[in-house]
């Protein structure tokens, strides 16, 4: 009797995905486990492997179909796996090509850690996790977090959003339909990309949205990072970056002024006591949100580490829906891209977003003298229902006070 492939439940709220895209063949063999098609929901792609190991009889459904959770989209007979899986086979082949082993694909959306750490910003620069442009289910950064920079002007940022998109694939099936005609090329939209397309556009329906600037001299944190990261390294097994500072910083500010970590449910304003959040990372299939849950907790090595492993999990596709819900308030990073400036779009039903910025060497006038510091700009969108001006530029200024002087944030002062 065949093995039946179904589509698993993705989240609570998904009903229906789309498969992006088969890995094996009608005829391949699979192992137990084995990645056997590429799924998009609403929330993230992820990768279906195959419940037994067999060979893949007969599939059902095509790339681009969309179907319903629990729908059966493939039979697998039993028996009969090799000892190395063929997708593998196929994607090792083009190894021994002297030249061009690989082609990159094309990336979507950049982010916010929009949010992660791999690359820096291009001008000092996770994960973290932009980091980004607008994070919508949204993010990041930073999904290249294996290296950094060698030069310091290029290590600030550290959350590195992909900016390299993951290898391609080798698939015997059709891609999505797509059609061309004269000068233009008609490609069906991903669910992932719906659903930024629909919840970018609720945000500004729905909130009285305002945004309020502020810049901030990071000195004190190139200073720290300099004189502690190979202690901090050889203690953690991470590198100190930029992202914790501001998420730790972010969680100081919203304790100070909740109405940022509020949401507005109907009539009422619902204040929350937890601190979730959301690091926005730019991945080559679109922005993703995963949530620091109860950053308030976290020391720096955990927000380092925990951005990492989003971020290098992201770039696989292997974010679960529910690291990606629950955020109470969004960092996004569109430093890592070179942005200057920017007023991302605040992720309903969050009252603020903070945008950080690229960091560039900018003469200030200081005591009285013209000095140059690595400046970077930040950016508070806010939902002016709940917020007030004053919390908003209060906030942010407490966000410039936290980074100009860490040692505030340890103090609580």
């Amino acid at each position: 009797m065949p093995i039946e492939l179904k589509i698993p439940e993705v989240g609570e709220s998904i009903t229906e995905v789309q498969i992006a895209e088969w890995l094996k063949a009608e005829g391949d063999t699979v192992q137990k486990d084995e990645a056997v098609a590429v799924i998009d929901s609403e929330k993230t792609t992820f990768e279906l492997p195959a419940p037994e190991g067999g060979t893949l009889s007969k599939i059902l459904r095509q790339a681009g179909d969309t179907v319903n959770v629990g729908e059966i989209i493939a039979h697998l007979d039993a028996g009969g796996g090799g000892t190395a899986p063929a997708q593998v086979q196929r994607e090792e082949a083009p190894a021994a090509k002297p030249k061009n082993k690989t082609k990159p694909s094309k990336t979507s959306q950049p982010a916010a850690v929009e949010a992660a750490s791999g690359k820096q910003n291009k001008s000092e620069a996770a994960a973290g996790p932009e980091v980004t442009t607008e994070p919508r289910p949204t993010a990041p950064s930073r999904p290249e977090t294996e290296g950094e920079v060698k030069a310091e002007s290029e290590s600030e940022n550290e959350t590195k959003p992909a900016v390299k998109p993951p290898a391609p694939r080798v698939s015997k099936t059709p891609a999505p339909k797509s059609s061309t005609e004269g000068d233009e090329e008609v490609v069906p939209m991903s669910m992932l990309r719906r659903t930024v397309a629909r919840r970018l556009v609720e945000a500004k329906q729905q909130m009285a949205m305002l945004t309020t600037f502020s810049e901030a001299d990071r000195s004190a944190v190139r200073t720290l990072r300099h004189e502690h990261q190979e202690a901090f390294e050889k203690r953690h097994g991470v590198k100190l970056g930029l992202m914790s500072f501001f998420v730790k910083a972010a969680v100081d500010a919203l304790k100070q002024f909740p109405q940022l970590n509020a949401e507005v449910r109907g009539n009422d304003i619902v204040y929350r006591n937890t601190f979730h959040i959301g690091v926005a990372i730019a991945t080559g299939r679109g922005l993703v949100v995963p949530v620091l849950r109860h950053a308030e907790r976290m020391g720096f090595a955990d927000v380092e580490k925990a951005i990492a492993d989003f971020a290098g999990r992201a770039k696989d596709g292997k974010l679960k829906p529910d690291e990606l819900e629950g955020a109470t308030f969004t960092l996004t990073n569109g430093g890592v891209f070179g942005s200057l400036l920017s007023t991302p779009l605040i992720n309903p039903p969050q009252s603020g977003i903070l945008g950080l910025h690229a960091i560039q060497d900018r003469p200030i006038a200081l005591q009285g003298h013209v000095v140059i510091r690595p400046m970077m700009y930040v950016a508070l969108p806010y939902d002016h229902r709940i917020v007030d001006g004053r919390e908003a530029v209060l906030f942010t200024r407490r966000i410039k006070e936290a980074v100009e002087n860490p040692a505030r944030m340890l103090l609580e002062i």
